[in-house]
């Protein structure tokens, strides 16, 4: 197993993480422990030494099955991270209750990453609101020695996650983004990792595969590959992408079997970044997977729209949503946005439409997201 250096630990680069673990009857709150508990064992003994779980995973079990199992190795074998919810505005005046109830379930007494969960849109004010202490409350634990490393992890845009880091980047010691190659210009993760280079802020990888969807290619992308590298697999292009980005430490996989879990292993059992050539044709495939409405962002159309609709961040959020096939990062996004300024608020003017250098058209597009939301 790879492992990196993070100040005086050493990390294995390939994370488990648990949001996916396996089922027994397919419903995502029940757990298959004694699945889950071999997967474990099976990472122990193969390297991986970081554990990542959050409140809200599996309906709050993947806290309780995750420290049941870790429980049964000594506690300097493993480092476990968790997270506040703040990805749901009722728990912001919760932060003690919440902090001591996740220790309780993890069977641990001390985290040795803590993380304010899903910085975005919908709760920046509040992660940002005194009023609420939760950065307050969570200095003092890792004062107190109950939290060793304190970050953070972020779904929303570059410039959400600068106001972040502008009210406490100097108190964030990683950060978690989506980061894929599908993702580095789709979702703008090139930029977030160079604002991150900026701070001097290591990073952690999630949805390396995009929730299996770069783990299973067409036929078409999946030969142009294999003539590069013919025994690699979809899944460890993903993974060999991320090895060639410098300052990321832990890249997490949420393996929901064992054979994935085998796979990743074997994968991260010695690092091949690609070449410029290979970096070349994999973002290459990226773009013509993506196959969105070709919105540059110029913003000729927020000058005509009598509604005053942020039409680039709608179309943007269109193609996230239409590409994941539904999803909840444009629903959470929205959330922030007021109803009147929705897709659903285009009165189909098509005033947009005549100063629009790529020929979108808008009307159609934001009725479609409208549509796709309500269903």
């Amino acid at each position: 197993m790879i492992c990196k250096e993070f100040q005086d630990l050493q990390l294995s680069a390939l994370g488990m993480g648990t949001m996916r673990l396996p089922l027994t009857d397919g419903k995502d709150e029940n757990i298959d422990e004694a699945a889950t508990a071999r997967m474990v064992e099976y990472a122990m003994n193969h390297g991986i030494n970081y554990y990542d779980t959050a409140w809200g995973y599996h309906g709050g079990n993947s806290e309780l099955v995750m420290g049941k199992i870790l429980s049964t190795y000594p506690r300097e074998k493993f480092y476990l991270a968790s997270k506040f919810p703040g990805y749901d505005l009722a728990n912001m005046p919760k932060v003690e209750e919440i902090f001591e109830k996740q220790l309780e379930k993890c069977q641990v007494s001390y985290f040795d990453f803590y993380l304010f969960h899903n910085v975005c849109e919908m709760n920046i004010n509040e992660y940002l609101d005194e009023k609420y202490g939760i950065f307050e409350y969570l200095m003092k634990q890792k004062e107190n020695g109950r939290i060793r490393h304190l970050g953070f992890s972020a779904h929303g845009d570059y410039d959400i996650m600068k106001r972040f880091l502008e009210a406490y980047g100097d108190h964030m010691e990683f950060c978690q983004i989506q980061l894929n190659y599908v993702d580095w210009k789709f979702q703008e993760a090139k930029e977030k990792v160079e604002l991150l280079n900026e701070y001097h802020i290591p990073i952690w990888v999630m949805e390396p595969v995009r929730g299996g969807m770069l783990a299973s290619l067409s036929d078409e992308y999946a030969k142009k590959l294999e003539t590069f590298r013919p025994d690699e697999e979809p899944a460890a292009w993903a993974f060999r992408f991320l090895q060639s980005i410098p300052n990321i430490v832990v890249t997490l996989s949420g393996m929901s079997n064992f054979e994935q879990l085998e796979k990743n292993i074997r994968t991260y059992e010695e690092e091949k970044p690609l070449s410029a050539e290979e970096m070349d044709t994999l973002l290459g495939i990226a773009d013509r997977m993506m196959n969105g409405v070709p919105c540059t962002a110029c913003h000729y159309c927020t000058s005509h729209c009598p509604q005053g609709i942020d039409i680039p961040s709608m179309l943007k959020l269109y193609n996230e949503h239409k590409f994941s096939g539904g999803g909840f990062i444009a629903p959470m996004a929205l959330m922030a946005v007021p109803e009147d300024k929705q897709p659903s608020a285009c009165v189909g003017c098509r005033s947009c439409e005549a100063v629009c250098p790529q020929q979108i058209r808008i009307s159609e597009t934001l009725a479609d997201f409208a549509g796709m939301l309500k269903a």
